[in-house]
């Protein structure tokens, strides 16, 4: 078994655990865990857009690249910091350690279950058209 499968499966177990140790103990952090269970997976479709956008950046324009970077900062900074300030912030502390984790295991789950979801669409596609 490929490692990153390794890495998926764990973090998902992680993440399933930590939700359902909150909903039976009734914490009161349950609410926040699969908000930023959610963001974690954003997080991480992000993550690997922006990869493959930078990838295929070769061999175009300077005023492309400058052009992308400055959308994708436009965009990012003002979001992060919304988040930073008005979400973080103004948490309890006590929910924001376990919340940054779940998000944690959200980007590690995502990345390479997107990663084995392409392989397998890539796979099928190949059948098919053979």
């Amino acid at each position: 078994m490929k490692k990153s499968y390794i890495v998926m499966l764990v973090s998902l177990l992680m993440a399933v655990g930590m939700m359902a140790w909150a909903f039976v103990v009734n914490d009161d952090v349950k609410v926040y865990l699969p908000i930023f269970f959610a963001v974690g997976l954003g997080l991480a479709l992000l993550r690997v857009f922006v990869n493959s956008s930078i990838k295929k950046m070769k061999g175009k324009s300077w005023l492309i690249k400058i052009v992308f970077f400055a959308v994708l900062l436009g965009f990012g900074l003002p979001f992060q910091s919304w988040f930073r300030n008005k979400v973080l912030f103004s948490m309890d502390t006590e929910y924001i350690i376990p919340s940054i984790i779940i998000m944690v295991l959200g980007v590690l789950f995502m990345t390479p279950f997107f990663s084995y979801l392409m392989n397998r669409l890539k796979k099928k596609s190949a059948v098919s058209s053979s």
